[in-house]
């Protein structure tokens, strides 16, 4: 009995929680959300529900664990990556978090849910305190720290969460030359007494690029941000 207790410890200790939410984020990339079972997961590990119980309660622990994993791992900002300067280092950050939503199709989801039904939880935290650092580095007065630290995490989710939406639409047989250029032809196509504007950008639809695009916007919250908050 007590061997048995022994090597059950050894397989507890083994399966660590870091190697479960890894192999958790490899099933939500594979098979979505609705593919991350238990049984899946012990089939994955090759070890029995009850050690999995062990360290993770119930899938809605486990989507959180996942989500903060790959949002502690985005938000990682290293060295060569950050030139010094506050808006440098906001852009990294950003772009960080825009191509782990477009690597991982379901992190958009859970991000809003967790933002919406669980601000308390570890994610919304991590992403607020590695953006508002920054904003505090630009010189923003710090009774303004929350609208404007909340204006880019809001811009950041936002944007890239529709570019994976997008991209998850369109799926991986669509053409996605083809397709902008459809759009902006259908754009060009448009009465020009009621879509004068439209039909002007239309040609820009053609040529743009999502990441750049992102950035830019990115841009013009920082422009904004330290317009009226110049640094003293």
């Amino acid at each position: 009995m007590a061997t048995r207790t022994r090597r059950s410890q050894r397989r507890t200790e083994a399966l660590s929680r870091e190697r479960i939410v890894e192999a958790a984020v490899e099933l939500l990339d594979t098979a979505g959300e609705g593919g991350l079972t238990f049984r899946a997961l012990t089939e994955r590990l090759a070890t029995g529900p009850g050690a999995i119980y062990w360290h993770v309660a119930n899938k809605g622990e486990l989507l959180d664990a996942a989500t903060d994993a790959v949002v502690a791992t985005a938000l990682t900002i290293e060295p060569a990556e950050s030139p010094g300067s506050p808006q440098d280092e906001i852009r990294a950050v950003a772009l960080g978090l825009f191509e782990s939503i477009d690597e991982h199709p379901w992190l958009a989801t859970q991000l809003a849910t967790q933002l919406s039904r669980s601000p308390w939880g570890s994610v919304t935290p991590r992403i607020f305190e590695s953006i508002g650092r920054r904003v505090r580095a630009l010189g923003v007065p710090e009774g303004n720290w929350f609208t404007a630290t909340s204006a880019l995490m809001h811009y950041i989710l936002g944007a890239a969460g529709q570019n994976a939406a997008n991209a998850r639409v369109l799926g991986p047989k669509v053409d996605r030359a083809e397709f902008l250029d459809a759009v902006s032809t259908t754009w060009e196509e448009l009465d020009p007494d009621d879509y004068p504007f439209t039909r002007a950008v239309a040609d820009q639809v053609r040529e743009h690029d999502d990441r750049e695009q992102f950035l830019a916007g990115i841009d013009l919250v920082l422009a904004g941000i330290t317009a009226l908050h110049p640094p003293s």
